[in-house]
């Protein structure tokens, strides 16, 4: 038995699951015959060949993107710089618990079906498939998003030029990072990532210096902006109004913080899940609160909120309150650096949303949720299939080339960024089961490699959190008069969800998985 006990653990490492109580020796049978003669049929798994290095800066920077760069500067002229700060401060608590979470499940039992593996297993088949295609959906459109985000940027020094010629470019740039081993992306995304980095690091210390009357126009800032306009009023007069600044900071930071979720899928190509997993989850909390919180801080010293270039829409250089802060100072080559940085940004999005698409589809595939063609993997270990129909999503960036086209384009891209909050949750029914599970189960406290203070009872807030937000991401559309465009656009993404869960547990009549029948463990074994 024991030599049986050092064969699972050593084995631990995909999702092909079996119930701890039922294993026996025939399940980790290495014939080599057996295997010769099960060749063709033997199932081909996600290579594992991230290196260290990749994970741990891809836990730290992969996900930071232009929420922060740009739209934390429309936070600011919502709410004032002390409602900014709160407000990520907020859903940086959120996000370090969720990923925590997550973390402990991956490391405990890691799998390569992205975010539809572990809803599937801990909570209900159906919340899987709808969790699954939550997630897909999000990275194909968001895809055509930052498709045409680099044309914009790009057209800011060429304006002359049709954003659909770098859509083009570009699409067919990230097709090709992601058809060859995973290396070759984790290696593209390190250096992305020390680039995103250094330029972050440039424009704090800037900022400090603009505050402290190093700049050209040698005025001294200091706390002004905060003593003059620390909560403004948001939509309505008075404390409602600040309540509503606050909230809408928020809401906002959620949407600089969503993909950070993205790791889990790294998780799934990781080498010794055990070890480096752990490692990797405590990493996001340098990335939350320097990057992230202390940024926004810096933003909130260096920038006023009453400035009407915040108002700016659009994707480049233009629409940063880092920019802003340097043409506020009189710095004239900064502007032009940070929009050349945002190609990195924003690039560096698109190339991993091909990633997460494919892999999602791949999960989705194994667990029956999808064509099995998107389990077929290429030479390099790669789901292509996956890959292709992922890119195919990238043309709906040409709409936006089209002024006819474009307001339908944005409808379509504002739609789909309720569903990373909503990926969000998944994780935290998820775990909140898997918690469940391991304690109706009797696991032993040293079988799971690493815990989150605090739990359950973190994640029960937490839960309960994502939920208000969930449900009042939508508020501006009830005040002043609805606004039924805005109403559609916010919680169609949650109907859809909804209609998915439902209908798969209707149609195929899933049962509720329970704490005592959750299966924990998984191995992966040489026959199958």
């Amino acid at each position: 038995m024991q030599e049986l006990k050092e064969k699972k653990n050593q084995y631990i490492v995909s999702d092909t699951i079996v119930n701890e109580d039922n294993l026996s020796i025939s399940d980790y049978n290495t014939n080599d015959n057996d295997n010769n003669e099960d060749k063709e049929s033997e199932e081909i798994f996600l290579g594992r060949d991230f290196k260290k290095r990749h994970v741990s800066m891809i836990a730290i920077a992969g996900a930071i993107g232009t929420g922060l760069i740009i739209g934390s500067g429309t936070a600011l002229e919502r709410g004032g710089p002390a409602s900014l700060f709160i407000g990520y401060i907020i859903t940086g608590i959120i996000l370090l618990t969720v990923l925590m979470s997550l973390g402990e499940m991956a490391a405990f039992s890691p799998m390569d079906k992205a975010f539809s593996g572990y809803p599937a297993r801990y909570v209900d088949p159906a919340l899987g498939f709808a969790a699954g295609w939550n997630y897909f959906f999000k990275y194909a459109i968001v895809l055509s998003a930052n498709l045409s985000a680099l044309g914009v940027i790009i057209q800011y020094w060429r304006k002359d030029l049709n954003v659909s010629i770098f859509i083009s470019v570009f699409l067919v740039a990230i097709i090709f990072v992601n058809w060859f081993n995973v290396k070759f992306y984790g290696e593209l995304e390190f250096w992305c990532a020390s680039a995103k980095l250094i330029v972050l690091l440039i424009c704090f210390i800037t900022c400090l210096v603009i505050t402290c009357g190093g700049s050209p126009t040698h005025e001294t800032i200091g706390f002004q902006y905060w003593h003059e306009s620390a909560f403004l009023e948001y939509l309505v007069k008075g404390s409602t109004g600040r309540f509503l600044g606050v909230w809408a900071c928020i809401i906002q930071s959620c949407f600089s913080y969503v993909g950070s979720e993205a790791i889990g899928v790294v998780f799934g190509e990781t080498p010794d899940p055990k070890t480096f997993i752990p490692k990797a989850s405590k990493q996001v909390i340098f990335r939350i609160c320097f990057f992230y919180i202390f940024g926004v801080f810096m933003i909130g010293l260096a920038v006023s909120p009453l400035n009407k270039k915040l108002s700016t829409s659009g994707s480049n250089a233009a629409a940063s309150p880092f920019v802003i802060a340097f043409q506020a100072a009189e710095i004239k080559v900064l502007p032009d650096f940070i929009n050349a940085a945002l190609l990195i940004f924003v690039g560096s999005s698109a190339n991993t949303d091909i990633y997460l698409g494919s892999r999602t589809l791949y999960g989705l595939a194994k667990d029956g949720y999808a064509p099995k063609i998107f389990t077929k993997l290429n030479r390099n270990g790669i789901p292509y299939y996956g890959c292709l129909f992922t890119a195919i999503w990238g043309a709906l960036a040409y709409m936006n080339a089209n002024e006819s086209s474009a307001v339908i384009f944005g409808y379509f891209s504002s739609s789909v960024t309720v569903f990373g909050i909503l990926n969000w949750l998944n994780i935290m029914i998820s775990y909140i089961c898997y918690y469940k599970a391991t304690v109706a189960q009797n696991v032993a406290r040293e079988e799971i490699p690493f815990r989150m203070w605090g739990q359950p009872y973190a994640a029960y807030i937490v839960t309960i959190f994502i939920m208000i937000i969930t449900f009042f991401n939508g508020y501006n559309a009830f005040i002043n008069g609805f606004k039924y465009k805005t109403f559609i656009t916010t919680y169609i993404g949650i109907a859809a969800y909804l209609i998915m869960i439902f209908s798969w547990k209707i149609i195929f009549k899933t049962k509720r998985i329970t704490a005592s029948n959750a299966i924990l463990y998984n191995v992966r074994t040489k026959n199958n």
